[in-house]
């Protein structure tokens, strides 16, 4: 991969003058200090990452997956182990067939030395509280996920969520808003956030103020059809963002990473 584009955003001073010189090959360490969070962070900061076709499909076979790449797949490992919890939500987790995540031991030594816990929480935003007690999120992991969810969830699929080793949480309302999640996030110390979707989540922290950056996977391919964007939501909502860096790979693929203006 290399670095084709770098904007004006960086995490700290230090980043800006190390950055990479545009052309130049990218190692793991200069991709992970380009998607380095800021150095202060006193609140949830919420990325965001995605995968797109050219013409702005999120799926591909109705899977995000079908869309991805090697080199998206080396930022995705990046981003999760940069971040101290992935937030997703009950649909894309179901349609994905989410498990916690899984990290290398190489991976887990790197995060152990840079202050964060060996492995990131998954959690998962639903309203209704739709997850299978035997799915991969709760069968396949290494770290309990906890779920977030409304008080009107039904009792027996929270009590079975819980028998399962899941961290239930309910919020008040029948819906789980951005205010409650936020809320959860910072009670349970997890500031560096990964959000991987789906598309009504995102539109819900988009339209709330609450996405601090986007980091867009550009796949080379084209794919027509009906699927969906990656930010949904019932009203449109401008968000102007900085651009922070372009990646380009030799197949054609194409990482960028926008940056909401503090």
């Amino acid at each position: 991969m290399q670095l084709l584009d770098i904007g004006t955003y960086f995490t700290s001073e230090q980043a800006r003058d190390t950055a990479p010189a545009l052309g130049s090959e990218l190692t793991d360490d200069a991709v992970r200090a380009l998607y380095a969070y800021p150095t202060v962070v006193d609140r949830p900061w919420i990325r965001t990452n995605f995968v797109a076709s050219i013409d702005g499909s999120v799926t591909a076979d109705g899977a995000s997956a079908g869309l991805g790449t090697p080199a998206d797949a080396r930022v995705f490992g990046v981003l999760r182990e940069l971040c101290d919890a992935v937030l997703v939500g009950a649909g894309t987790a179901r349609a994905e067939n989410y498990g916690g995540v899984s990290l290398s031991e190489e991976t887990i030594a790197r995060r152990v030395a840079n202050g964060l816990a060996p492995v990131p929480t998954m959690v998962v935003v639903t309203a209704s509280g739709s997850i299978d007690p035997d799915s991969r999120l709760l069968t396949d992991t290494a770290v309990e996920p906890v779920v977030v969810t409304s008080s009107t969830a039904d009792r027996s699929t929270v009590t079975a969520l819980r028998s399962a080793g899941a961290t239930v949480i309910e919020v008040s309302g029948r819906s789980v808003c951005t205010r409650d999640i936020l809320g959860t996030l910072t009670e349970l110390g997890f500031l560096r956030i990964l959000c991987e979707g789906g598309p009504g989540l995102f539109g819900q922290l988009v339209a709330d103020g609450a996405a601090d950056e986007v980091c867009l996977t550009v796949s080379p391919m084209l794919v027509a059809g009906s699927a969906g964007r990656i930010a949904q939501f019932t009203d449109a909502t401008e968000t102007p963002m900085t651009r922070a860096h372009v990646i380009g790979d030799s197949d054609g693929t194409l990482l960028t990473r926008w940056v909401r203006p503090s």
